[in-house]
């Protein structure tokens, strides 16, 4: 402690206290011979020994008695799979053949007020509006017994131009209803024979899918010498 006089007064400056060093070496860290290690026991890590463990008696199972069941021997998934696969062959069908309702070649007729279309009718009888048209037309009420065609379509027609003011235009592609063919429904009753055949069509796409598959991954190439990596 240092002590300093100054005049009358006098001040203590404790000296500053910094603590101790201990230099630690790789010896240090060693165990003492014959010192008890059980506080270092109570210290480790919890934990089972490797040496705890027993054999374990790991039996193969056995599939012996197992058997693989093919789609083919469950008629019920069967079906449904030959079933769903010629819905969905109809429908990939209709959109290469069927024309749809509101194509320009199925034009009933338009409705048009000081000239412009506000409304235009297909030989189904379907319609389109604009919103303005629509706005003063409301909710249009079939009458009974008109379920479609192009007899429906001149009673649309009439009703619109009378609810907006304007004037009904026949085109040239308007049909009569004797002529109008309505869409058919698709049939979801197939014969005992058809789930058959379509089973046997629809496995046989799959095989071919698979090869051509296969066929894609092949790495030689005869032609070039080389071979194809698809690790990348």
């Amino acid at each position: 402690m240092t002590t300093s006089m100054a005049g009358a007064g006098s001040y203590l400056r404790p000296t500053q206290a910094y603590p101790s060093r201990t230099t630690l070496t790789p010896a240090d860290a060693l165990p003492v011979a014959g010192a008890d290690t059980g506080a270092a026991t109570g210290n480790a890590k919890p934990g089972i020994p490797v040496s705890a463990f027993k054999a374990i008696d790991i039996k193969a199972l056995d599939t012996s008695g197992l058997k693989a069941i093919s789609i083919r021997d469950v008629p019920e998934i069967r079906d449904r799979m030959a079933a769903s696969w010629l819905t969905k062959q109809a429908a990939d069908a209709r959109v290469f053949t069927d024309v749809p309702d509101n194509a320009p070649q199925n034009i009933y007729a338009t409705v048009k007020v000081n000239g412009k279309v506000v409304a235009t009718l297909y030989n189904g009888g379907s319609s389109a509006m604009t919103n303005a048209a629509a706005g003063k037309v409301g909710d249009l009420q079939d009458p009974p017994g008109l379920s479609g065609g192009p007899d429906l379509a001149q009673w649309r027609a009439e009703h619109i131009a009378k609810a907006v003011g304007g004037t009904v235009e026949k085109a040239s592609t308007a049909i009569t209803q004797s002529a109008w063919k309505p869409r058919q429904t698709t049939s979801t009753e197939y014969t005992r024979a058809q789930l058959d055949a379509a089973f046997e069509a629809m496995m046989a796409e799959r095989q071919t899918a698979i090869g051509q598959r296969s066929a894609g991954y092949s790495t030689p190439h005869e032609s070039s010498g080389g071979y194809t990596d698809f690790s990348a």
